[in-house]
């Protein structure tokens, strides 16, 4: 008999999501304890997705789908990337990103059949975050030298697996508002909720990641805020966290001030770590016509060299302008639909995620590629999915029995 975490979601299920997520932790980042080659890292990323899409489609032999909003613009992306990567302006690489985020999409269209508003996928995404975090605890723990290069700063990395600060911090980000909420709607006790959110806060002020903490803050806000009306929790834990904050404001303004600096004048961290040169550079760069609506195709999300760090901008480089409206409307439309919803922890989960990605989104690249931007938004249209309609049992007919002629007459004699 199958396994299932919920009625008709097969445990399976989860594995994809895992593979998924493993796909987008890249093969770039921090030097690693026991040096991996990058062509091993390369090979077990896209091997997870192979592996993700193979399994997913055995799942779901019968190709049965689920019509999705988020998902027919993220389809429709793939043609401004492959129009602008068959140009090979930035490589044949260009073409491996598009099969890469083509195999990725098809992935999404094939688990969506199990998307059903349930907390189900949310739980998929904190276990997966969670895992990734164990290793970069044990790469602390170690070899905490490895683990907090002074080339990084002093900040967290992954001593294990080569991640990078800004990815561990997202991570433990979006497991905490995630945890946070389902505290909030009950659907965690108290103990799950602390060995969840207490280690993870200690990870996220290891990696001085200023983005991640911000994205958290403000979309965890935004989420309480949704749920004020219909949650008496909700109005507590909102009523405490004001009070925490506004200590924290008062009491510890020189801490929190001096780590948000990280140690950086003020005027670099006005201009956003050097960010605006690169993003200044980019929009003043000469682009012909098909390069202005089309991009020239999916790289590295870097220009000149240096990382672009905003996926506005990214996406507006590798797949112009059609490539940023299809984003654009991504995030409308989730949001849109979130907005409609009637007030419900699912919503609330949705409203953090879309929040949390469309903060991120201006110092952090990965929109419009695989990544885990995209996966988080996945979570987010599952949460935001109606219930698929339940087929009513109907009892089969049961055929009537052909008496023959003659044994009629012989019955009403």
């Amino acid at each position: 008999m199958e396994q299932r975490d919920t009625v008709g979601t097969p445990r399976a299920v989860g594995i994809v999501w895992l593979l998924l997520g493993l796909n987008t932790l890249g093969s770039a980042g921090a030097k690693t304890i026991f040096p991996i080659p990058r062509s091993i890292i390369q090979l077990v990323t896209m091997g997870s997705l192979v592996a993700a899409f193979a399994l997913a489609l055995a799942l779901n032999t019968r190709l049965r789908i689920r019509s999705s909003a988020f998902l027919f613009l993220l389809t429709m992306l793939l043609v401004p990337s492959v129009i602008s990567s068959l140009q090979l302006a930035v490589g044949f690489g260009a073409l491996f990103r598009c099969g890469r985020l083509a195999l990725f999409v098809a992935t999404l269209w094939l688990v969506s059949r199990w998307w059903d508003g349930s907390l189900t996928f949310v739980r998929y995404h904190i276990r997966m975050y969670a895992g990734v975090l164990v290793t970069v605890v044990a790469g602390l723990l170690i070899s905490p030298g490895a683990a907090m290069p002074e080339l990084y700063g002093g900040r967290l990395v992954g001593a294990l697996w080569p991640l990078t600060p800004p990815q561990i911090g997202q991570y433990t980000a979006v497991i905490i508002g995630l945890t946070v909420l389902l505290l909030v709607g009950r659907k965690v006790d108290k103990a799950g909720a602390t060995a969840v959110i207490v280690p993870s806060l200690v990870l996220l002020a290891l990696t001085h990641t200023r983005t991640a903490t911000v994205g958290l803050l403000a979309g965890l806000a935004l989420a309480i805020c949704s749920l004020l009306l219909s949650s008496a929790a909700a109005r507590r834990f909102f009523g405490w966290a004001v009070l925490v904050v506004t200590i924290a404001a008062v009491g510890f303004a020189s801490a929190v001030q001096a780590w948000f600096l990280r140690g950086q004048t003020k005027e670099y961290f006005t201009s956003l770590t050097g960010r605006a040169k690169v993003w200044d550079a980019l929009l003043s760069a000469p682009r012909s016509t098909v390069e202005q609506f089309f991009g020239v195709g999916l790289g590295d999300k870097s220009f000149g060299g240096l990382p672009i760090d905003n996926s506005w901008l990214a996406v507006y480089n590798e797949q112009g302008l059609i490539g940023v409206a299809l984003v654009a409307s991504v995030i409308l439309v989730l949001g849109g639909v979130a907005m409609l919803r009637p007030p419900s922890l699912q919503r609330a989960c949705a409203i953090f995620l879309i929040s949390y990605v469309a903060i991120s989104s201006y110092t952090e690249a990965g929109l419009g590629d695989a990544s885990p931007y995209l996966l988080h938004l996945a979570l987010a249209a599952t949460l935001l999915a109606t219930p698929a309609a339940a087929t009513p049992f109907v009892t089969p007919a049961v055929p009537r029995r052909r008496v023959p002629r003659w044994a009629r007459d012989r019955e009403v004699r």
